[in-house]
């Protein structure tokens, strides 16, 4: 291989990537917190006693988790300005189709912390006379969310990933303004590899947090 690596041609493009780093960014931010919130009242409906309001809810997850992100992203940017007939701002757009994806997940994280929740805890709920609301935020969701932090954690760094894929709909996030650097210097290794450097050194404080906590949870079950 004669190939010869020149990364100084990044040095007049700092100012692009941190652009592209900032944008996805926001689009990670936003579409985690979309995730974590809808995340859990989506877990509420699948959990009802009611099947028309389960049945829905199941049926949403069930589509966001059995087809392609980047197939749902692509619909988001061009059907829903068709059917609509509203142009919506492309992160606005790009945090909806994430965030959605990401709230399916989440929700089954949820149920699984929900349903890890000790039958006692509740019983000691209706003892106290609890209203149902009081019930699932005070007493439900504290536990099911401490439960469920490290794969909610790790479906939070998968988000994050996965906005790269917004780049095919011309969303200037930070992959979006590696490939174009690529094809304009004809330099792909040097600009694909700082751009994985880059999620990589996003991703791995949070991984490692994952493991941190991962570890304080099974120590306390231990005792």
């Amino acid at each position: 291989m004669n190939y010869q690596f020149d990364f100084h041609f990044l040095q007049g493009s700092l100012g692009s990537l941190l652009d592209g780093l900032r944008v996805t960014v926001e689009l990670a931010l936003a579409s985690n917190i979309m995730g974590l919130v809808l995340g859990f009242l989506l877990c509420l409906l699948v959990m009802s006693r009611w099947a028309i309001v389960r049945w829905p809810a199941q049926l949403f997850i069930e589509f966001f988790r059995c087809t392609p992100a980047l197939l749902q992203i692509v619909w988001f940017f061009y059907c829903i300005p068709m059917m609509v007939d509203v142009f919506i701002d492309p992160i606005v757009m790009g945090i909806l189709a994430l965030g959605l994806n990401l709230t399916a997940f989440n929700a089954e994280a949820y149920r699984a912390g929900v349903q890890a929740v000790p039958k006692e805890h509740l019983d000691a709920c209706v003892a106290l006379g609890l209203k149902p609301w009081q019930r699932t935020f005070y007493v439900v969701l504290p536990q099911a969310l401490r439960s469920a932090m490290p794969v909610l954690m790790t479906n939070g760094i998968g988000s994050l990933q996965q906005s790269a894929l917004v780049a095919i709909v011309a969303v200037a996030d930070l992959m979006y303004v590696g490939k174009s650097l690529a094809t304009q210097a004809y330099r792909p290794l040097e600009t694909y590899t700082v751009v994985a450097l880059i999620y990589f050194a996003l991703s791995l404080p949070i991984a490692r947090l994952v493991h941190v906590i991962e570890r304080r949870q099974e120590l306390a079950h231990q005792r």
